[in-house]
């Protein structure tokens, strides 16, 4: 070695030695606690952080808010409405940085205007797995049973939470009130199940009930894949941190290049999920379903509770639960006063916001002021406010959409007592394209080609994933213009005359496709269509705007019952039946009714390969085939047509 280098080594060596030999300095005191607690002086309420200890030792974080009045004391015997949430609790009441009690709880699930105008102790929960809570997650943990053998689920989790809260909030009145929307509209349901005394009164918004049969991961058998984010980003880590990620701009693009939505999912390292495996696992109605929707739990359950369902119309998300409850539990309501029902022109939890439009279509009035201050305020303080008035609450509120105006209803839907009925109505799809209500079926038939290829999307692209963030429409796509539809070749549009009177149909339509394909396997997508006329004078935007009242899908293989897929006979007319979303609409002079058919609604739904297979999420690329379908003019639709009258 040269001596110059040995030198430098002798000399670096003698450096460390020193350096490691010199007296450390002792630690700087931090500057920051190792706790800290907020104190605002000038705040219009408390904030108190508490872990809930379960019945299994579990704890669950809970943040409770506590009004104070003008002098600075704390409310007195005040209600208590308590939301369980997957989506952070923190964030749910902490929207400002002030000490203001409306400020913090603008938001998501957050009626704030009649919670903190009435004085209620306002309490959110994370659920047990999320957030702060301990314990383990499991998407819509099912009741204790055959799905779950564990002694604790979401009902027994909302009662045992219930009972510490009104023996450890001394400004309660011991009366609790349970909301929520969506995931947070399932939780209020949960707590019908055994419900805790002190539980007098519950308002489950736009809940999720059956995810197979309509709700968030399937619609008749199809599914949503435009969820995949959702799932990924709910259950792969307690605070959904992990996010999402996509190189694509168009989600149209990025589906149909994954081919599959179990190929989508491998690409993004799903298979480590446990529900996905469970999606994937359970691709029928099998008891894995059936056991746990939530209209079915409820049918055998005791009707202790008041509750409110309230249902969007345009529902994104959730358009098949709060009817499907209301329709399981209204038999119960022997006194007529247990069970109330609204259904307001709302997207998904638009009824705690303003409500005055949604997309291109105005109502005239703000409608989810409407709903919080007439119809939500008087019924939550008829149960938890000491010595309120019985509140003057229809058993059913519908917005009529059309005529824009709501009603006061007796029931749903044939809600107009003697004065009217709905009537089954019968509209054909007949030949030349025409809508017709008298059957001039002709034997022929309507053809397409549907190319697994070339989906139809189901809005304009370039199509935006899944989320309310600033400049997202996700929430309008139902009351997009289906022109973008009706112009292609895969799509059949049957149009009626123009109407010289008004339509007003209340319910359910009912699908009654009789179609053939070339294929083993299909997908129907049927919709009622509110067509305006070509000029429309207070409105010029409006003018030939083809709204959809309702639309749905069914996924052919199921046409013989949900609980096994079976391959279709090519080529044979066979029938295919199912439900729309619920309407309550005025189709006005002037309008015409159209019916749109396809075999895809892409990406919101998984593309059918029109190939039978096992498994259409794990369908292969050379699965996919072309396929020509044959829509005969025996179809129809049957509209609940209301035949007179007008509700009370």
């Amino acid at each position: 070695m040269p001596a110059v280098a040995t030198a430098l080594l002798a000399f670096s060596a003698g450096a460390f030695a020193r350096q490691d030999a010199a007296p450390k300095y002792p630690d700087y005191p931090s500057e920051t606690p190792a706790s800290f607690t907020p104190v605002n002086a000038d705040a219009d309420f408390e904030r108190r952080v508490v872990m809930i200890p379960m019945r299994d030792g579990v704890k669950l974080h809970t943040v409770i808010l506590v009004p104070k009045n003008l002098n600075g004391d704390h409310a007195k015997h005040a209600g208590i409405v308590l939301t369980r949430t997957p989506y952070d609790a923190d964030a749910l009441t902490t929207h400002s940085q002030s000490g203001n009690f409306a400020a913090n709880l603008e938001g998501y699930d957050n009626p704030a205007d009649v919670i903190v105008e009435d004085g209620y102790i306002r309490v959110v929960q994370d659920v047990r797995g999320k957030y702060h809570s301990e314990g383990d997650y499991v998407m819509n943990r099912p009741v204790h049973g055959p799905l779950n053998p564990t002694p604790v689920d979401d009902a027994t989790d909302t009662y045992d939470t219930i009972d510490w809260l009104v023996k450890h909030v001394p400004e309660s009145n011991g009366k609790v009130g349970t909301l929520g929307i969506s995931y947070d509209g399932f939780e209020p349901l949960m707590a019908l199940i055994h419900p805790h005394p002190a539980l007098k009164v519950s308002v489950p918004m736009n809940p999720m009930v059956d995810g197979w049969m309509g709700d968030d991961w399937f619609h008749n058998g199809a599914f949503r894949q435009q969820n995949l984010p959702y799932i990924y980003e709910q259950t792969a880590t307690r605070d959904n941190s992990a996010k999402w990620w996509s190189n694509v701009q168009d989600d149209y693009d990025l589906y149909l290049r994954a081919g599959s939505a179990g190929e989508l999912a491998r690409q993004h390292g799903m298979q480590q999920l446990g529900f996905w495996q469970k999606m994937l696992d359970h691709t029928e109605y099998d008891a894995f379903w059936q056991d746990q929707a939530v209209d079915k739990l409820l049918a055998k359950e005791p009707l202790k509770v008041p509750v409110m369902l309230v249902h969007s119309l345009w529902d994104q998300e959730d358009s098949y639960g709060a009817i499907a409850v209301y329709k399981a539990i209204k038999p119960k309501d022997t006194t007529g006063t247990m069970v109330k029902l609204v259904m307001g022109p709302w997207h998904h939890g638009q009824e705690i916001e303003d409500a005055s439009s949604l997309g291109a279509l105005k109502f005239g009035s703000d409608t989810g002021r409407y709903f919080r201050e007439q119809v939500l305020r008087p019924f939550l303080a008829q149960y938890l406010k000491d010595g309120a008035p019985k509140a003057d609450v229809a058993p059913v509120t519908a917005f009529q959409t059309g005529t824009n105006r709501w009603e006061r209803l007796s029931n749903w839907p044939a809600g107009c007592g003697g004065s009217c009925k709905v009537k089954p109505t019968p509209l054909y799809l007949d030949a030349g394209m025409k809508l017709g209500f008298e059957n001039a079926d002709d034997g022929d038939s309507d053809a397409y080609v549907s190319d697994p290829a070339h989906p139809v999307p189901f809005r304009a692209r370039p199509i935006q994933p899944v989320g309310y963030d600033a400049g997202q429409t996700w929430s309008q796509w139902l009351v997009d213009d289906q022109r973008e539809a009706s112009g292609r070749t895969d799509v059949l549009t049957y149009t009626s005359d123009v109407l010289t009177s008004p339509l007003t149909i209340a319910g359910q339509p009912q699908v009654h496709l009789t179609a053939s394909t070339t294929g083993t396997d299909s997908d129907w997508v049927v919709k009622l269509i509110d067509v305006y006329p070509d000029m429309v004078g207070n409105q010029p935007e409006m003018g030939g705007y083809q709204l959809a009242v309702a639309m749905d899908i069914l996924r052919g293989r199921y046409r013989q019952g949900f609980t096994e897929s079976r391959p279709i006979e090519p080529n044979k007319p066979l029938p295919y039946t199912f439900a729309l979303p619920t309407t309550n609409h005025v189709f006005l002079p002037g309008h015409r009714i159209m019916v749109q058919v396809q075999s895809s609604w892409f990406p919101l739904y998984d593309r059918n390969p029109q190939t039978f297979v096992p498994n259409i999420m794990l369908a292969k690329p050379e699965d996919f085939q072309k396929a020509t379908q044959k829509v005969f003019h025996s179809s129809y639709l049957e509209l609940p047509v209301v035949a007179s009258g007008k509700g009370s």
